[in-house]
């Protein structure tokens, strides 16, 4: 019974310390972090032979330790209005003009787009810096995965069958392979939970290689791979998954 009343005791005694109390503005917290970014892109080599600038959008899942190193995951859906050099396209099915003749004798209405997506893990170290807290301060990230590109045919009214279903895969020019991207920016999370975010300057290279096995506008086999690099500038906001208020925490 004494030892009883003593184990007691002691917990009671502990118990102030066992379930202190981490605040945000004073102490690096592991949280986990769903974020939604932004970003406009410049292509490079291979890949700004057919496409200019462009713009990624997507969601993405950070896990943040107590010692600021960053483990996540995110994707990407690609889009851009800049198709360089389309003429060459379409030209074994397009008039000297450039145009497409449809069922009914006309021309057909029908406009190049890029589009594309990447998926991709992430790994990074945030350095406290100029911030709120020391969980704020500069971002350092690499990152690898996966990547896909293609020229999307937008042709709505349907009445061309040469760019319509299957046969439209002839002439899209897509493209996938292993993709590499680095990230250098400032992350931002706030004592009072009202502003989180991310900005910064990223670069990515991916090595591609042909999708569809032949192709419609050259008339022949596809073969060789490419180096598709771009850079560009990125924001994201974060919605912080706290276990508490978020100015609370609990360590044990």
């Amino acid at each position: 019974m004494k030892h009883s009343l003593k184990l007691i005791l002691l917990f009671l005694l502990a118990a102030p310390s066992l379930f202190a109390q981490k605040s945000i503005s004073d102490s690096a917290i592991f949280t986990h972090l769903i974020h939604g970014s932004l970003s406009l892109q410049l292509p490079g080599n291979d890949l700004a032979g057919r496409f200019g600038q462009f713009a990624q959008v997507g969601p993405g899942y950070i896990f943040k330790t107590r010692a600021n190193w960053i483990l996540g995951v995110e994707s990407n859906f690609i889009f851009g209005g800049i198709v360089k050099n389309s003429d060459n396209i379409l030209q074994s099915i397009a008039t000297t003009d450039g145009n497409i003749i449809d069922m009914e004798g006309t021309y057909a209405d029908f406009h190049f787009y890029m589009r594309g997506f990447n998926a991709m893990a992430r790994i990074g170290k945030i350095i406290p810096a100029w911030g709120p807290n020391r969980n704020s301060g500069i971002l350092l990230t690499l990152a690898g995965g996966y990547l896909q590109h293609k020229i999307y045919i937008e042709h709505r009214d349907k009445t061309a069958p040469q760019i319509t279903g299957d046969y439209v895969k002839g002439y899209d020019e897509f493209k996938n392979g292993f993709v590499s991207n680095i990230f250098l920016g400032y992350l931002y999370l706030g004592n009072n939970n009202k502003v989180n975010f991310y900005t910064g300057l990223d670069f990515s290279m991916a090595k591609t290689s042909w999708v569809r096995p032949y192709s419609f506008a050259e008339r022949k086999y596809h073969e060789g791979s490419f180096i598709d690099t771009f850079a560009g500038i990125r924001f994201g906001w974060f919605i912080p998954v706290y276990r508490r208020a978020p100015k609370e925490f609990y360590y044990y």
